[in-house]
């Protein structure tokens, strides 16, 4: 078997040295051996990698990444999780939206001035209670 070593690894992935040297130190991957300095990784560990990017682009954290992710390395999914990250995707995707389409109105409204505009008004009253509702929720933490 062909083993990467830390630079082939980071050439092929994008993931810094120093990161790839934590990875390891919290338990997401392993080095199988060194040649001379350098650390030596199974192939599979590009799959890992890939995982790893993933559940850090969905939100999850690295702890509740190595939760993913069997002894051996290979994932151990939680469905039940996974469909609670994509229904907080969701939602984060839905107020995205709602953020992009005021910051269209603004930009486009031919009152006067926002302040004359009724729809402006009511967006900034809906985007305060979202405001509330989420300080609230972070609270609760």
């Amino acid at each position: 078997m062909k083993f990467l070593d830390i630079g082939e690894v980071s050439a092929q992935t994008g993931i810094k040295p120093s990161a790839l040297r934590y990875y390891e130190e919290v338990g997401l991957i392993y080095s199988v051996s060194r040649r001379g300095l350098r650390r030596q990784f199974p192939p599979e560990v590009l799959l890992q990698l890939k995982l790893i990017t993933m559940g850090k682009l969905a939100g999850f954290s690295l702890e509740e990444i190595a939760g993913m992710l069997g002894r051996n390395g290979m994932p151990d999914l939680p469905r039940a999780g996974l469909h609670q990250k994509a229904d907080e995707i969701d939602r984060h995707i839905r107020e995205l939206i709602a953020l992009r389409d005021t910051l269209r109105h603004v930009a486009e409204c031919p009152a006067p001035s926002h302040m004359e505009c009724a729809t402006f008004k009511r967006l900034l009253e809906v985007a305060g209670k979202r405001g509330a509702v989420r300080k609230n929720i972070a609270g609760r933490r």
